[in-house]
């Protein structure tokens, strides 16, 4: 980073620790409408997309039943830019009250001495999930895509990996986990998956909320090459800024699955969360860019 990156980033820290001793009711009560107002009446974020994903995906609700996930999605989209800024000023107190795992004893007790892979979603709050660094012994990676922007780019890799989380870019986190497993370090791989991927790299199409969905590979293929057990983590939202979770096995790392069983089941689990609570998923992604090949224009 040159010198006004540097800058630039260390004023962001500073606003984010700054915003964060705020008082809870001042950020929730305050702030998040303020955020919502801009965002959702104002500026209208990615209203287009968002209508069309939910209008392709819940196509017997009404509008009316749409709208109103619609207008409590922006307002989960508020709170999430509160949550995330928090990030850089939480105590460790505060973060074990605010991301809970509900069966953290009887998980650790299956995946003791074992490295397993943790498939995620952009639901609730994702950014929260760094912080089971303080549930576990197990070493935790996160995977992720380096931003261009470098000054968000080391933002983000500050705040994931405040608690002890190993942020790890994509293209390197299959070295980092093949050394895990030759060396025996119990590991814990945190890995989003709900993201489009490139056109060249889809294989198969799910049907996912409606509609043909393609997947990233990644969790099935990495859990066959190294026989890791997959878990889902399947988030509840219990008030603005504090989640609850409960990790479900999709894979136990020993069945003769294929990557496409293992992806079909993450599929099938975040679709069960979605219809759930459909307000905390990220509507605002483009997750439908690509077509299948006999629509695909």
């Amino acid at each position: 980073m040159n010198v006004w990156e540097n800058i630039g980033y260390r004023l962001l820290v500073g606003f984010c620790k700054v915003t964060g001793w705020l008082p809870r009711w001042w950020l929730y009560g305050v702030c998040v409408p303020v955020i919502y107002f801009f965002i959702c009446k104002i500026g209208g974020y990615r209203r287009k997309v968002v209508r069309e994903n939910l209008s392709n995906s819940f196509p017997r609700k009404t509008e009316a039943e749409r709208l109103i996930i619609e207008r409590k999605f922006y307002r989960h989209l508020s709170e999430l830019f509160i949550d995330t800024i928090t990030l850089c000023s939480l105590s460790e107190k505060q973060a074990r009250r605010r991301f809970v795992v509900e069966n953290l004893a009887e998980h650790e007790c299956e995946v003791a001495g074992r490295s397993w892979i943790c498939a995620m979603a952009h639901f609730g709050c994702w950014e929260y999930s760094s912080t089971y660094t303080l549930h576990t012994d197990h070493q935790v990676l996160g995977v992720y895509r380096p931003l261009r922007r470098r000054v968000m780019d080391r933002f983000y890799h500050y705040t994931r990996s405040r608690f002890g989380a190993r942020p790890v870019p994509m293209n390197d986190i299959g070295r980092e986990m093949l050394a895990a497993v030759r060396n025996d370090v119990p590991t814990a791989l945190a890995l989003i998956a709900d993201q489009s991927p490139p056109w060249f790299s889809i294989r198969r199409w799910f049907d996912f909320l409606n509609q043909p969905t393609p997947f990233f590979m990644g969790i099935g293929k990495m859990a066959l090459k190294l026989r890791l057990p997959v878990w889902f983590l399947h988030v509840s939202k219990v008030k603005p800024g504090c989640y609850t979770c409960r990790m479900i096995e999709i894979y136990n790392g020993i069945a003769p699955l294929t990557e496409e069983e293992i992806t079909e089941r993450y599929a099938a689990e975040l679709e069960r969360m979605i219809r759930q609570t459909p307000e905390l998923w990220l509507w605002s992604h483009k997750r439908w860019k690509h077509k299948p090949p006999q629509t695909h224009e």
